[in-house]
């Protein structure tokens, strides 16, 4: 097991912000775009695991981002990105971002989405990824769409 070893995952990132009035709007909710660059954030250091040696990788795409639930100030927002797919140079990480009561530390899924990232060399061109390892993947976190 990778983390009982002392590494971290090799395809999974997980980070934790804090909720503060700068990044909300009117209405005390964080503002979605603040949302989708932690989601980019946690995505990319998943991808950069997976990716391995030379670990430069760009965002591609974003994909089938949903807001179930708002999250407010004093929330905290907890982000679980995991690689699902994996092509020749791309990988699709699926990011569940979760809020976080502080006082009772109840989570409720707030936001999800997909997103796309390549690998690049040194010179800057798409390169190889490795293949998902079985045991990462779950079919409940793949996307459905093709």
């Amino acid at each position: 097991m990778e983390q009982a070893s002392g590494k971290a995952p090799r395809s999974r990132a997980r980070m934790l912000e804090l909720v503060f009035p700068k990044d909300t709007n009117y209405h005390g909710t964080a503002f979605g775009g603040w949302v989708l660059s932690l989601m980019d954030k946690a995505a990319s250091v998943a991808a950069v695991r997976h990716a391995g040696a030379g670990g430069n990788v760009v965002t591609a795409r974003m994909d089938g981002v949903d807001f179930h639930v708002p999250i407010r100030v004093g929330d905290a927002v907890a982000l679980d990105a995991r690689v699902v797919r994996v092509g020749r140079t791309s990988m699709t990480i699926r990011v569940d971002v979760y809020r976080e009561h502080m006082a009772t530390g109840e989570q409720e899924l707030a936001t999800t989405g997909f997103f796309v990232f390549v690998a690049l060399d040194e010179q800057g061109r798409p390169r190889a990824v490795p293949a998902l390892a079985p045991e990462t993947l779950d079919m409940t976190e793949v996307d459905p769409r093709p």
